[in-house]
């Protein structure tokens, strides 16, 4: 019995394919994980901004074709998508309605009543996504504590919804005062718009996208989650079509911005929770290799073509926070703590009024990418800037498969050098420099201003341009070690592979956390375990893959913010109050400087993060090796007027346990990195570069 066992599972292996693809700017990347062969491979080419899908089947038809795998043996596609957050951004969204209660038609736009940035007069708020016409208030009101102060008056909403048919909206969204403790109102409008509007319009409230309250911040979210039901809708039917078309049958997966996967079905219905999914699977692949490694405190740096992202992590766990910013609205989802930059290696160099050099955030892109890409670019950008001082190859990319135009990076960094009055030279430094500052100012946000020394840390450079970088970056911050990851380029697509189907239900109920609230309190808990059980069961997880971590938002009576403290699952017994509210005054300490341990303590909400576990592929320790020899040399930059002649070493020849000292570059597929003269580097057992930076360099 146990060698058929063992016999189905090797079989099951040997037949099974990984995929995580990922799209970025520049390129879209894929990692492809065959655990049955012991191999991993990894690919990209050029991102197809217009259609983000057609780089996507290119490339897996290209996999398909190259390596011999076999459509139908893919048992999971993760995509990692920006589509959500360039459709935003560009406000290239479906037409969007709002029916709101009586009086609160203006709430999105006199939001919280404080400008942008407090200092700047001439910076003024994000347009409204909703025109005023098109928010049509109804009557009803729901009183905090759930009494009906008003009944809603279903003529209105009926009224509402006959003049919208003939505004041609894509979606109308529900957004009702209290409605995220009591959403009856909300559920019986939403389903007399369905009757009247039908089926061709997309009707959601705001008590289904996120039950939180703050009415601004569940207003906006519910918005932007109706502003992209049309084109992610799109977007995910053809790209599922597409993929079949293949011949895949594993139903692809999207990442999500609080990390982990959800359905197809689920992104269609909540697209706004892939708006932030890029950078959130790099620092997921981040932390699983810094994990395996053994480093559990890490500064993860990912550059590709358009920004930086970085994320502080702790005993080897990104954080995780519940509201960000998106393209100037405000956004009340679970995300990881990822703050991003416009500096990447796209990232375009100009003159400011003042006569200074500014990189970013504007980026070339794939299309019409840097000048040396010769694609119809022809502005400075970082790339051209590491061409020239011999960071990167002069020649080719991509293993020889992108030609680079040296004279074409040389001509556009000469137009810059010309207007600021300096040399070649002198300007490439500068922005080199200039975007590695960028970079710094973004750890520093995460990390010396929250009372972290990232000399504790150590620096995880990745992304196509992290490695180039990271050195640089890590000695302003007095870091001394950089590790890099085997492929730095396609991290973020890796780290799809190592994720589970995640979902976030949150729900509010302010009450004392105290024993006379506790059927209260439990009353929201059963609630969450219901819609908890539902999920799965939607997913069709089984009892064996499903986890469950629950938290609960509390802060001091009278207070305007919380904090999330972890719990037991729901219900709660009187003994987990004290015990909870222990973990609430230490972590109040933490975050403020002081506790007040005799002061009531307010719940404010309960959360559950449902995890889905799926199979993950190994990570494979390097295979024994003899030590790589350098290919060729190639003169570099260290310094203004410093030119060294620095050995060329093909990543994939680098042997476990191998060590030198720089000045040397290795280059990879996906990216290049370059060590310094008196930086020592070591390959350790999973592949990865640690770098030890030379002191006082």
């Amino acid at each position: 019995m146990l060698n058929a066992y063992l016999l189905r599972v090797k079989a099951h292996h040997l037949m099974t394919v990984f995929i995580g693809v990922d799209v970025g700017g520049t390129f879209t990347d894929f990692s492809v994980s065959l655990p049955g062969e012991h191999r991993e491979i990894v690919y990209k080419v050029p991102s197809t901004p217009a259609d983000p899908d057609r780089a996507i089947v290119a490339g897996l038809r290209e996999l398909f074709a190259q390596h011999g795998i076999a459509a139908g043996s893919v048992v999971r596609l993760a995509h990692g998508t920006t589509v959500g957050t360039n459709a935003l951004i560009q406000r290239r969204v479906g037409k969007v309605a709002v029916v709101t209660t009586e009086g609160f038609r203006d709430l999105l736009e006199i939001r919280r009543q404080t400008r942008p940035k407090v200092y700047d007069i001439h910076m003024d708020h994000s347009v409204v996504l909703v025109p005023r016409e098109l928010r049509i208030e109804v009557r009803e009101r729901m009183r905090a504590d759930g009494q009906v102060h008003v009944p809603l008056h279903e003529k209105s909403v009926e009224a509402a919804a006959r003049k919208l048919a003939k505004e041609a909206v894509n979606c109308v969204a529900v957004c009702f005062l209290h409605a995220h403790a009591y959403p009856k109102h909300e559920q019986r409008a939403a389903r007399i718009l369905r009757r009247v509007l039908g089926k061709n319009v997309a009707v959601i409230t705001s008590s289904s996208v996120y039950p939180e309250f703050r009415e601004y911040e569940r207003f906006s979210t519910t918005v932007l989650n109706g502003a992209l039901l049309t084109v992610m809708d799109a977007y995910l039917a053809r790209f599922s079509r597409a993929v079949g078309a293949l011949g895949v049958k594993a139903a692809p997966t999207i990442s999500q911005s609080a990390g982990g996967l959800m359905s197809i079905g689920m992104a269609r219905r909540s697209p706004i929770r892939s708006a932030l999914s890029g950078p959130a699977a790099g620092a997921l692949g981040a932390s699983y290799r810094a994990r395996t490694a053994g480093f559990a405190d890490v500064i993860t740096l990912d550059v590709g073509g358009t920004s930086a992202d970085v994320a502080l992590l702790t005993r080897g766990e990104p954080d995780l926070v519940h509201s960000r910013t998106l393209a100037g609205f405000p956004l009340r989802l679970p995300a990881l703590d990822v703050n991003s930059v416009g500096a990447g290696g796209g990232s375009i160099a100009w003159i400011d009024r003042d006569g200074l050099l500014k990189i970013g955030p504007h980026s070339a892109g794939a299309v019409p990418g840097p000048a040396c890409y010769d694609l119809g670019g022809t502005e400075a950008t970082v790339t051209d800037a590491n061409v020239l001082l011999g960071r990167l190859n002069s020649e080719a990319l991509l293993d020889g498969r992108m030609k680079i135009r040296a004279d074409l990076a040389a001509a556009a960094v000469d137009r810059l050098a010309k207007r600021i009055r300096l040399d070649r030279l002198e300007t490439a430094f500068g922005m080199v420099r200039l975007v590695a500052a960028i970079m710094v100012k973004a750890i520093r946000t995460i990390s010396i201003e929250r009372g972290h020394d990232p000399g504790r840390f150590a620096l995880f450079a990745f992304g196509g341009a992290g490695p180039l970088h990271g050195s640089e970056v890590a000695r302003e911050l007095g870091i001394s070690r950089v590790i890099i990851p085997p492929n730095p380029g396609i991290l973020c697509a890796e780290g799809l592979l190592n994720s589970d189907l995640v979902a976030d239900f949150v729900q509010t109920a302010l009450a004392l956390f105290s024993a006379t609230s506790l059927a209260r309190i439990n009353r929201v808990g059963n609630a969450l375990t219901a819609r908890a059980r539902q999920w799965f069961q939607r997913e069709q997880v089984a009892p064996a893959d499903r986890r469950a971590d629950w938290s609960t938002d509390l802060r001091y009576a009278g207070q305007n913010f919380e904090l999330s403290i972890p719990c037991p699952a729901a219900p709660l017994a009187a003994r987990d109050l004290d015990e909870i509210a222990g973990r609430f005054h230490t972590a109040h300490e933490q975050a403020y400087g002081f506790k007040q341990v005799g002061e009531p303590i307010e719940f404010v909400s309960l959360r559950v993060k449902l995890l889905g576990v799926l199979e993950k592929p190994e990570l494979a320790k390097l295979a024994p090796r003899a030590p790589g020899k350098p290919i060729h040399t190639r003169r570099v930059a260290i310094a203004k007027d410093a030119w060294r002649d620095a050995p060329v070493y093909r990543r994939l020849d680098l042997a476990p346990g191998q060590q030198f000292e720089g000045p040397a570059i290795i280059e990879q597929m996906d990216c290049t990195t370059p060590l310094f003269p008196g930086d020592r580097m070591r390959v350790d057992d999973w592949g990865n570069l640690v770098v030890d930076l030379a002191k006082g360099a």
